[in-house]
């Protein structure tokens, strides 16, 4: 019995296995073949996949591989660029001249805003901000002169303090300090940059707390109470009231904090109210009414920066759709430039008349030579035809400014020039001070077009420089560019600016690529970061574009 049982079993076990079964049991054999065919099917999917995974594995390894060459290609063409016998020498010999510059600041200033080279003392030209050293934080950092840059880092870290009972001037404390702080940080991600930023910034904050949102234009560091010069008779300046929004704009994007964006950009609200159909603005603005006084219309002094900043707050925010605003506001004022456009005789210089009313003065000022830059820089972000149009008149006065230099005896430029029928351009007031804009153009027309002429006239610049402004203890301004009578001020503009643009000039694109950094108004680069809140003050900037304002950096000249 008991093998009996066993032996039932052990079929019973194997019952499954015997065809036999299935053919008895139809529905447990459709269960079967549902299984079977379940299984082969995910068996099926299971090894197309990874056959499909090997190939997309394989195919981008054959892409990887594709751009590692393409990458080593880019590398032995920057290699050969950053090779460059020429290039590479006179880089290297304005490097030479920033550190000739900051080691006699370093030497004879240490701290204070401003040196004195002839009689080797500082002066406190902004309340003793230390506006040389800071305004230096990022040519420095860019140059690789690494161990003046921590020193730098050091005295702003430890001896930087914005409590002091003075009078500053919003526009000039914002492009120097807070700009140079803003872009120390950027470039070399220290915090103690950005917390420093933030302290100056809150300190001019109250120069906003207007009816329209147009600052005036000085506030006191120590107890606020914001004021304009009686000079202006009660009127903002235009440049010192509409050059503050990169510096402003990006430092909500750092902080998070919104207050810093919406009181520069309430400023665009106010003025686009009463925008004019050309776009130009006059240099002074009521900060009650928010409307123009009476007064001269220029892309020089007091007025040049607020066209500016129109088209890099769109590049700064990377040209998103919520910066439309800005870009339409700036390409009506470029239409409004055209009207001011004329020609010499007889040599068809090209130059920016000023305007008084209905009136042309055929004045143009060398600050008005920022203007070829921002035309190439915008030139971009128009149609192929306009384009073409707008690069081309860049060049032209391009031209005109480089001629500012060439056309007196010591090769520098004056601080104006006047255009006469048949005499083309003659120098007005005579003196240079160090400034920065026509190089400045020529680094963004090489840039942009890759056309070397424009590097071989920043060379001529800067040897006009090395031959007339640098004495043993820095770098001097002209008290008259035609007899090469030396003044006694090392401007912070200088080492901010003038020897920035000369490097970057003759350095490869890839060093502060325009497609990641845009420059305020004081060359201090700033990243550009994407933006799209769109939420613009949407209902009161619809219809006209705004403007924005700026004196372009006073400058002082300095006495012996």
């Amino acid at each position: 019995m008991a093998r009996s049982r066993s032996s039932s079993s052990s079929s019973s076990k194997f019952r499954y296995c015997n065809p036999a079964y299935y053919l008895k049991r139809p529905k447990r054999l459709a269960l079967l073949l549902i299984v079977f065919v379940s299984v082969s099917f995910f068996v099926w999917d299971r090894q197309t996949l990874v056959r499909e995974h090997e190939d997309e594995v394989a195919k981008l390894k054959d892409e990887v591989h594709q751009l590692e060459n393409l990458l080593e290609e880019i590398k032995s063409k920057v290699v050969q660029v950053q090779d460059d016998p020429i290039e590479k020498e006179r880089r290297e010999k304005v490097k030479e001249a920033m550190i000739h510059a900051w080691s006699s600041y370093e030497k004879y200033a240490w701290g204070n805003d401003e040196l004195q080279p002839q009689s080797k003392n500082g002066v406190n030209s902004f309340g003793g901000l230390g506006a040389t050293l800071i305004d230096s934080l990022d040519t420095l950092y860019i140059m690789g002169l690494d161990e003046q840059f921590q020193r730098a880092r050091e005295w702003v870290a430890n001896s930087l303090d914005f409590n002091k009972d003075y009078d500053a001037s919003v526009f000039e404390t914002t492009i120097r300090v807070v700009g140079g702080l803003l872009s120390a940080y950027d470039l070399s991600g220290d915090k103690v940059f950005l917390e420093k930023a933030k302290d100056i910034a809150d300190r001019l904050l109250p120069a906003w707390d207007t009816s329209t949102g147009i600052p005036y234009n000085i506030i006191n560091l120590a107890r606020g109470n914001p004021h304009n010069p009686g000079w202006t008779g009660g009127d903002s300046i235009l440049a010192d009231l509409g050059t503050e929004q990169l510096e402003f704009i990006a430092l909500t994007q750092r902080t998070g904090d919104p207050k810093y964006q919406e009181k520069v950009e309430k400023v665009i609200v106010a003025l686009n109210r009463t925008f004019p159909a050309d776009g130009l603005l006059p240099i002074y603005i009521n900060p009650d009414r928010g409307t123009g006084s009476y007064s001269t219309i220029t892309f020089g002094a007091m007025g040049d920066s607020f066209y500016e900043y129109l088209l890099k707050v769109w590049i700064q925010g990377n040209k998103t759709s919520s910066l439309k605003l800005y870009r339409d506001m700036w390409e009506t004022s470029m239409k409004g430039l055209l009207s001011l456009i004329r020609r010499s005789t007889p040599s068809s210089f090209t130059y920016i008349c000023e305007k008084n009313g209905d009136a042309l003065s055929d004045k143009m000022d060398e600050l008005a030579c920022f203007a070829p830059g921002m035309l190439a820089l915008g030139s971009s972000g128009y149609g192929p035809d306009e384009a073409k149009k707008f690069l081309s008149l860049a060049e032209e006065l391009a031209w005109t400014c480089y001629n500012f230099y060439q056309s007196t005896p010591t090769k520098l430029a004056g601080e104006n020039y006047f255009f006469h029928s048949g005499q083309d351009m003659s120098v007005g007031t005579s003196w240079n001070i160090l400034r920065p804009e026509t190089v400045e153009s020529l680094f963004y027309l090489w840039r942009i077009t890759g056309n070397k002429t424009y590097q071989e006239w920043g060379w001529n610049i800067f040897q006009a420089f090395e031959k007339n402004s640098r004495i043993e203890s820095g770098y001097v301004g002209l008290k008259d560019v035609n007899s090469g009578v030396k003044d006694n001020m090392m401007q912070s503009f200088f080492l901010a600016e003038t020897l920035k643009y000369l490097y970057l000039l003759f350095s490869p694109p890839t060093v502060i690529p325009l497609d990641e950094w845009v420059f305020n108004t004081e060359a201090h680069p700033i990243r550009i970061v994407n933006r799209n809140d769109g939420n613009f003050a949407k209902s009161d900037v619809q219809h006209k574009p705004v403007i924005r304002i700026r004196g372009r950096k006073a400058g002082r000249l300095g006495d012996n």
